[in-house]
């Protein structure tokens, strides 16, 4: 009888152990990949983006916002220095843009400038670090109210992510009325771009309007949003 409740046990315990290797491998196959650490079950530091549509932070698609962030880690893959102007005083890490952008970026500001307007790089990729400290600078000179109002918070800025670029002009005044701006709104959608933060959204975005900050999510994405006059937020809600 001991021999036979043994038994059984055993094969329990096997079952077990086979129901959690299956489980662990599924959640591990789809990208999510756990480790134990004291008495929490916690995410390994690599995957670590917060994102509620669980895309990959490799794509185009990828959601930053006040609410979904970036590891302070977190680098874009193939970081460079596209073949467009920058505005005086941008530094080297600014320059640099992901991979992915830097065809339709340089596109479009070459067919701008076909068309006889001159779009100038401003701040593309920005570092965790460095985000922290533009934030903390303009906290100590404007408040922290204001700063929120326009500057995202370390990990929480699509600057890391290096699908977005602030564009500016020559007369470094890009506001809604100046030919730069205006072209940029009606046109980045074709090559790829939205106006990432649009009048009259902030309640959607949490940032004000800012009419050069423009953001990378692919032609298809764009045009939609574009079309539909939506952020990028309600294209992910759709």
């Amino acid at each position: 009888m001991k021999n036979r409740f043994k038994n059984i046990l055993v094969l329990i315990i096997i079952a077990c152990g086979f129901w959690y290797i299956i489980q662990y491998e599924g959640l591990r196959l789809k990208g999510i990949d756990f480790s134990l650490k004291g008495n929490k079950l916690e995410l390994n530091q690599k995957d670590k983006l917060v994102n509620k549509n669980n895309i990959n932070a490799n794509t185009a698609l990828v959601l930053v916002n006040s609410e979904y962030g970036l590891d302070k880690n977190y680098e874009p893959k193939d970081l460079t220095i596209p073949s467009i102007s920058f505005a005086s005083g941008v530094n080297e890490e600014e320059r640099h843009v992901a991979g992915i952008i830097i065809k339709p970026l340089e596109e479009l500001v070459s067919t701008a400038k076909a068309e006889g307007i001159i779009l100038i790089g401003n701040s593309g990729y920005r570092s965790y670090k460095s985000q922290k400290n533009t934030y903390s600078s303009r906290v100590k000179s404007e408040g922290e109210k204001l700063a929120d109002a326009y500057v995202a918070k370390p990990g929480f800025s699509e600057h890391q992510t290096g699908l977005c670029i602030d564009i500016t002009n020559k007369d470094r005044y890009f506001v809604k009325g100046t030919k730069e701006a205006d072209w940029l709104a009606k046109n980045c959608y074709r090559f790829g771009f939205i106006i990432r933060y649009p009048y009259g959204k902030k309640n959607i975005t949490g940032i004000e309007y800012e009419p050069w900050h423009i953001r990378y999510v692919g032609k298809e994405a764009a045009k939609y949003i574009y079309d539909n006059k939506i952020t990028l937020e309600e294209y992910l809600e759709k």
